[in-house]
């Protein structure tokens, strides 16, 4: 059986929130499906049937790092009807409006985090897994300046890892 949740269950579901979104006057809590439909509109973007699947399938299970090939495979899992490229629009949409942060690690795909803070990253090189580094204080000293009429919007730190060759998993 699939951990995914069906649509069907969110659009019936009405006591928890979605991650990272406030409770609501006096600690009340409402439908997942409705936060998601405000998240959606503060962020200036029309709530539509597809974009209110997708946005279930990715804010709905926590911060996470992830492919328009992986969410696609989610989608189809659970059973809603989109294409591979409604899914990539979809994805540009979202980090356009602020809801995701896209991260290029490998020359071949992107990777999408739907935790858009600033904060830094581990790559698997080996199994193509992106994880969030531990804030552990990390500084960039010594930044060239920006072009003439350019600023720097972000430091990005990525650390690519890979297993040493002959090593063993503890």
């Amino acid at each position: 059986m699939s951990d995914l949740v069906p649509l069907q269950a969110v659009l019936n579901a009405r006591s928890s929130s979605l991650p990272g979104e406030a409770a609501g006057a006096a600690g009340r809590r409402g439908c997942p499906l409705s936060d998601l439909r405000d998240r959606l509109r503060r962020a200036g973007l029309r709530p539509t049937r597809q974009r209110l699947s997708l946005g279930w399938l990715l804010f709905g299970r926590g911060d996470r790092h992830l492919t328009a090939e992986m969410l696609y495979d989610e989608a189809m899992r659970a059973k809603v009807p989109v294409s591979l490229a409604t899914v990539y629009n979809t994805l540009h949409q979202f980090t356009e409006a602020g809801l995701l942060r896209q991260l290029a690690l490998d020359g071949s795909k992107a990777y999408f985090d739907t935790n858009p803070s600033e904060h830094h990253h581990f790559y698997l090189e080996d199994e193509g897994q992106v994880l969030d580094m531990p804030d552990c204080g990390i500084t960039v000293d010594s930044l060239p300046e920006a072009p003439p009429g350019m600023e720097i919007a972000g430091v990005e730190v990525i650390v690519r890892l890979r297993r040493r060759s002959g090593s063993r998993q503890s």
